[in-house]
């Protein structure tokens, strides 16, 4: 090789140096100058269904929701203990049916509206009969029981329950079904104010880009604390890996979902990775309503199919709990002396012959192709997962898989045999899960299974009208284990909520409910 070549090697080696120690040792400069030092970016795996707390029941569109919105009470940072919000306070009569709000004054809705008791009885009236739509999801099991809403004064509202109701006040603090919505904003967008809401929250809408993202700005007249940050967006990014790629370059500042396969190197990076106990549920149910699940040894066979602590020690690399209830074991009524079908081939294989079917069968399961807090790994990964373990036992497990919102749809209309799905905990009550599977939730969305058991939904009933603690628990505890009996689920995991921010992040808290409040988040 000639001087002359050599030369010109050494000198393109030296420039690539450079380009390349500017690509990996500058990332975080050109980061800090992107000029987004008042935006807020957080990353999450899909689009809301929408933004009327009426009409949705899905995590990604309350995290959004409990920025534009707000309640009459509200939850504790770190708990479920209740708290005023729109309303300054609260009694309720001795014979539990009545509870009267005393309102906050000085409130304002975004569209320049009075927040009065006027609007809190528009809220609450347009889920209640004869006004409630089949579309509301959470208005059944929210207001269940309430007899009327009166108007005392501008504000001062009170709330009649035909009998006393133990979840009632924490209902009101939940992200769906409960915040209070500007009434001439739902007058004037009709059934477009699910994408064009109006709240009292410390954000307001400005705009959604559908698939790509949601635009918030603070408001100006909000009667509390003003947001640190003028404006947030929500950027929606199905892959795991992906948004924490984002996260590690500075496109975004906070990321959930996050793939235990990516703990480490975002940890790496200086990242802060938050995990904490999830309010979560994550499993596989069955159609218990249609062939061939309307077997209960078939379900019970599948159940022992399923090796639940290998999926929880390796598909979720100990990020997860092994549940033997629905309840995780921080809820108030979690009964530990309920016992799930065990892991067992043999005796799957015994029940898979007594259910009819000594050769194995076939069936379709439908998932979900995102993230979701309840199952980080997605929907596709356990399914697949699972899917392996079927086999051994002479079972093809068929898997269809659709994006969350097509996802949804296809849940309602029943499609399949079983389905993937899970539950985030909405207020820290037993009832919030238990109800899952009552008869009474079989006509909109959340029983999915469609499960019916009459013992059980007497006991759920019980268990609503009881206000003694411990009375509550004992009611629970034999609800519990009839669920567990009757396999309408199998119980996979119990998520720990992670989510991921950068270093210049501060103030940011993930809430065991599953949202956050960013406008006490600030970006230094």
């Amino acid at each position: 090789m000639s001087k002359k070549w050599l030369a010109l090697i050494l000198t393109v080696m030296f420039v690539a140096s450079i380009v390349l120690a500017g690509c990996g040792g500058g990332g975080d400069k050109k980061t800090a100058g992107t000029g987004a030092a008042n935006v807020l970016v957080f990353a999450q795996g899909s689009d809301p269904r929408g933004l009327d707390p009426a009409y949705v029941d899905d995590g990604e569109s309350a995290k959004i929701i409990t920025q534009i919105f707000e309640g009459l009470v509200r939850y504790k940072p770190g708990s479920t203990e209740i708290q005023p919000l729109l309303a300054t306070e609260w009694t309720v009569s001795p014979d539990g049916k009545e509870i009267t709000f005393k309102l906050r004054q000085g409130v304002k809705f975004h569209d320049g509206t009075p927040f009065n008791a006027q609007a809190v009885k528009f809220s609450m009236e347009r889920q209640l009969k004869p006004n409630v739509k089949e579309d509301m999801p959470y208005a059944d099991f929210t207001y269940a029981g309430v007899q009327k809403v009166e108007v005392v004064d501008d504000y001062t509202v009170k709330v009649v329950l035909e009998k006393p109701s133990a979840p009632f006040l924490a209902n009101m603090a939940m992200a769906l079904a409960a915040p209070i919505v500007s009434p001439e904003a739902v007058k004037k967008y009709g059934d477009k104010f699910i994408e064009n809401p109006v709240g009292t929250g410390p954000y307001k809408f400005v705009k959604w880009d559908k698939g790509q993202q949601i635009e918030l700005t603070a408001f100006d007249g909000y009667w509390g604390d003003k947001p640190k940050m003028p404006k947030v967006v929500y950027k929606f990014t199905k892959e795991n890996s992906v948004r924490a790629s984002d996260l590690i370059t500075g496109s975004t500042d906070i990321m959930d979902g996050v793939d235990t396969n990516d703990i480490k190197t975002l940890e790496g990076k200086g990242m802060t990775v938050i995990k904490t106990p999830g309010m979560n549920i994550n499993y596989m149910g069955f159609y218990t309503y249609k062939k061939p699940f309307d077997n209960l040894d078939l379900r019970k066979a599948i159940s022992m199919a399923i090796n639940r602590r290998h999926l929880v020690d390796f598909l979720y690399q100990g990020q997860a709990k092994l549940p033997n209830s629905p309840l995780p074991d921080f809820i108030p009524g979690y009964s530990k002396d309920v016992k799930p079908y065990e892991y067992n081939v043999e005796e799957a294989k015994k029940l898979l012959a007594k259910a009819g079917y000594p050769n194995g069968f076939e069936f379709t399961c439908i998932t979900y192709s995102n993230p979701r807090p309840y199952n980080p790994v997605n929907g596709e990964k356990l399914a697949a997962a699972v899917q392996a373990d079927l086999a051994k036992i002479g079972v093809k497990m068929n898997i269809k898989s659709y994006p969350w919102k097509e996802y949804k749809q296809v849940l309602k209309n029943g499609e399949g045999d079983a389905y993937f799905y899970g539950w985030i905990g909405d207020n820290g009550d037993a009832d919030n899960f238990l109800m899952l599977l009552e008869t009474a939730q079989i006509k909109g969305s959340l029983n999915a299974s469609k499960y019916s058991n009459p013992q059980y939904d007497q006991l759920i009933e019980q268990g609503r009208t009881t206000l003694d603690p411990a009375k509550r628990a004992a009611i629970y505890a034999e609800a519990q284990k009839i669920i567990v009996e009757d396999a309408p689920w199998v119980l996979i995991s119990h998520s720990m909520d992670m989510a991921a921010y950068r270093p210049n992040i501060k103030g940011f808290a993930l809430h065991p409910v599953g949202v956050h409040w960013l406008n006490i988040v600030s970006k230094e």
